[in-house]
């Protein structure tokens, strides 16, 4: 009895670890080229978002995940500003499978970074004296199968 508890507690300890350990701005940057003179016109701004992740393997089971969201608005053919911002995470993960991990890295993070670089985000063009840009939430699960897709399909051609 007491050697299945043992085998019980040793299985539990390898089991999958997921802790946060710091979230950070690893890159901030705003741009409006064309102020004061852009205060003056007409408010009828077109938004432009890129959205990136990269991850980086650290000492042991930590992991870098950053999350960088550039946004380009111009009110008509003038760019009024460009912002971005490279929120970052170091995450412990272990015990997962190369899938999982793959999942994890790829989706699971970048949706916990996301309403810390919007923050950001908007704390930046607000300081500019620009409206806040209040972005739309983003389906990180969507995009990373989609990603999955992307990479199969030369591999199946």
């Amino acid at each position: 009895m007491t050697e299945q508890a043992n085998n019980g507690a040793a299985q539990a300890e390898q089991g999958a670890q997921f802790s946060l350990q710091r979230i950070y701005v690893k890159d901030l940057s705003f741009e409006a080229p064309k102020s004061p003179e852009i205060f003056r016109q007409e408010w009828a701004p077109s938004v432009a978002l890129d959205l990136n992740t990269k991850q980086k393997s650290l000492e042991g089971d930590f992991h870098e995940v950053v999350l960088t969201l550039s946004v380009t608005v111009k009110t008509g053919e003038e760019i009024a500003f460009i912002a971005e911002v490279q929120q970052a995470g170091i995450f412990l993960i272990k015990g997962l499978d190369a899938a999982s991990m793959s999942h994890t890295l790829g989706a699971f993070c970048p949706n916990i970074l996301f309403p810390y670089a919007r923050e950001a985000l908007d704390s930046l063009v607000t300081r500019g004296s620009f409206p806040a840009l209040m972005l739309s939430p983003v389906n990180f699960d969507a995009l990373y199968a989609q990603e999955l897709q992307r990479q199969q399909a030369p591999a199946q051609a």
